[in-house]
């Protein structure tokens, strides 16, 4: 069977599934779903319909971002749009059975939005809604749309035309077609994909090699892990194209061992492509052989480094190596290898399915097309998203991420991951393209955004990261080794209450030398969330130094905790929870904290938080 046959069968068989009369739900079931409750949902609907003795496909989906609102159900009947439904629980799915499936009527008031040509009074269009208005879904578009374990779900939406218009071309202008789309790498500092390609074929070896680096280590990213258990077949694409392109015969996703569904979708998958032929010998009649290995990563960060990366495949301790040679000349068994991550594989399958011109519709000068980010932390809509680069992280928070939790104030925004930077309010109209987060002294990174309110402490926040980092280095050089730990040991000082005057400018002179002296990325970017916090929020350093107080009121060793006595009515709650045993007090008497016992835990706030509201965290000094 050629391409032009599989796809148009490919058409037929998913038009028939989501245009025929038997209703469709579709559960999104990535891990963001799973952990809620996915599953469940799943085993209800079909245990639901099979007591009603009614037919109805219900098959498993990927994620469509709105991770706040899982588990997501989308029902698909025939004369109706989609219809999203979210934070659906077992007792709303048997309604939708009875209600929607067997009588029409579309519960309205549980309705995320629709999606088709059809308008249902009522209900918005879901990306119309605010959290999607804002987006462009390109990367994304399959996502929660189609069954990421079929195959045919993909070739029915344009999956593999890429391909096969890049093997209509020879391999010098499929690198053509992608420096025209000004794509850059989407797994750090933005380098153009085109011109590692071609500084890899430059090479002329006999053997060359390329490596789809899905190692994803940031803390609070999951960008690559969705994609890859949404829509396997888009990454997967890319990398044939993007081997086909630089003359390599065999590559490597490099995946960590922490993403079993990822890596599960993955290996059926790759086993979806060599029975149709899009794998394989002679792959879709053109004489191109090729094939991918899968190899699992242990989890450490610093695998995220290209060299040290390599090594790992190689079967060696993953440390990085000196550079040059740079992988594109000497890289996987010493030979020329490309490294590109996840996001980079799935736009060169859009930039070769849809054209360079349709990919530089959206994005700016030097960044171009769209980029996804995982929104998480102190904001309302926690997710997955895709906006055009360019787009002010102002439009991302308070649009997309509806702002701050429980009308909170916003602090700051960490971007880039550990080796990022934390950017200010002052800094909100900033626009998220390479070189304009480079100059608010943060970096792209691989596309986490963590938001932080007016309780976080960013002495703190850089603690936290500094410590992440610490404990991934691998130890090779010593600025990484020895200065990381320095910085951390000040850093600890600090939020313990025993800063002293200097620890600011020694920060900074450690800082720099790390940044000059470290062998490989994850030493010379790790100074970054100190160095940001330092500019923006050195009040908050003086603070902790010079007057022993967090002004956020987070640092333990600098607070304690104090009953409010005209608000306790003396519920005993917190007198019965205390672990320690730390807070004193009768039945409908004022309780009173122990300070000496009390070990900051947090717990009886939380347990009076949103009744009476009567324990509060005051400096201690």
């Amino acid at each position: 069977m050629n391409f032009n046959e599989l796809s148009k069968e490919s058409v037929k068989e998913y038009d028939s599934l989501v245009s025929g009369a038997t209703p469709v739900i579709l559960v999104g079931s990535a891990t963001c779903g799973k952990s809620a409750g996915a599953q469940e949902i799943s085993a209800t609907f079909k245990a639901e319909l099979e007591e009603q003795n009614v037919v109805a496909e219900v098959i498993d989906v990927g994620c469509i971002g709105l991770c706040y609102l899982e588990p997501i159900v989308t029902i698909i009947k025939k004369g109706m749009p989609a219809i999203f439904y979210g934070e659906v629980t077992p007792k709303q799915a048997k309604q939708l059975v009875n209600e929607y499936i067997i009588n029409n009527n579309p519960m309205i008031k549980s309705a995320l939005g629709t999606f088709g040509e059809i308008e249902v009074e009522g209900i918005p269009k879901l990306f119309e809604i605010p959290v999607m208005k804002p987006q462009i879904r390109r990367i994304l578009r399959n996502c929660g749309f189609i069954d990421p374990d079929n195959i045919k779900h993909y070739i029915a939406k344009d999956g593999y035309k890429g391909l096969n218009n890049a093997l209509d071309l020879k391999p010098e202008e499929v690198i053509e077609k992608i420096k025209m789309s000004g794509l850059r790498g989407r797994g750090g500092a933005g380098f153009p994909t085109w011109m590692k390609w071609q500084f890899c074929v430059d090479s002329k070896e006999d053997e060359n090699y390329l490596i789809c680096n899905a190692d994803e280590g940031d803390p609070g990213a999951f960008m690559n892990r969705s994609l890859l258990e949404s829509d396997p077949h888009s990454v997967l694409e890319g990398i044939v194209i993007a081997a086909y392109a630089i003359h390599a015969k065999e590559a490597y996703i490099y995946c960590r061992v922490e993403y079993p569904l990822a890596l599960e979708r993955l290996k059926h998958a790759i086993s979806e492509m060599k029975k149709l032929g899009l794998l394989g010998e002679n792959i879709l009649g053109s004489g191109f052989n090729f094939d991918i290995k899968i190899k699992e990563g242990a989890g450490a960060f610093v695998c995220g480094e290209e060299t040290a990366l390599i090594a790992s495949i190689e079967g060696k301790r993953g440390m990085p190596r000196t550079r040059p040679p740079f992988p594109t000349t000497s890289g996987l068994w010493g030979k020329p290898t490309v490294i590109n991550n996840v996001e980079t594989m799935a736009s060169v399958s859009l930039i070769m399915q849809a054209g360079p011109d349709a990919f530089v519709e959206h994005g700016t000068q030097d960044s171009k097309g769209t980029k996804t980010f995982s929104l998480v932390g102190n904001v309302k809509n926690t997710g997955l998203i895709e906006v055009p680069l360019g787009t002010t992280l102002k439009q991302v928070i308070n649009e997309i991420g509806g702002g701050i939790v429980k009308n909170g104030i916003f602090k700051a925004v960490q971007i880039g991951g550990p080796s990022g930077g934390c950017i200010p309010e002052s800094y909100l109209d900033t626009k998220i393209d390479y070189d304009s987060l480079t100059m608010a002294g943060a970096i792209m990174g691989s596309g986490g955004l963590v938001v932080m309110d007016q309780n976080s402490c960013m002495v703190d926040v850089a603690h936290y990261f500094l410590e992440f980092i610490q404990n991934e280095s691998c130890g090779k050089c010593v600025p990484c080794r020895l200065g990381t730990k320095q910085m951390l040991d000040i850093l600890t000082d600090i939020t313990l209450g025993k800063g002293k005057s200097g620890d600011i400018e020694l920060l900074l002179e450690l800082a720099a030398g790390v940044k000059d002296g470290s062998l490989c990325g994850l030493g010379q970017t790790s100074p970054n969330p100190i160095l940001t916090t330092i500019k923006y929020f050195e009040d908050e350093y003086n603070a902790h130094i010079n007057e022993k107080r967090c002004p956020a009121l987070l640092c333990k060793e600098l607070i304690n905790y104090h009953v409010i006595d005209e608000k306790c009515k003396g519920c005993m709650l917190c007198f019965r929870s205390c672990p320690v045993g730390a807070i004193s007090g009768s039945k409908k008497e004022v309780h009173s904290i122990d300070t000496d016992k009390c070990i900051k835990c947090g717990t009886c706030i939380e347990l009076c938080s949103g009744m009476y509201n009567a324990i509060e965290r005051v400096h201690k000094y």
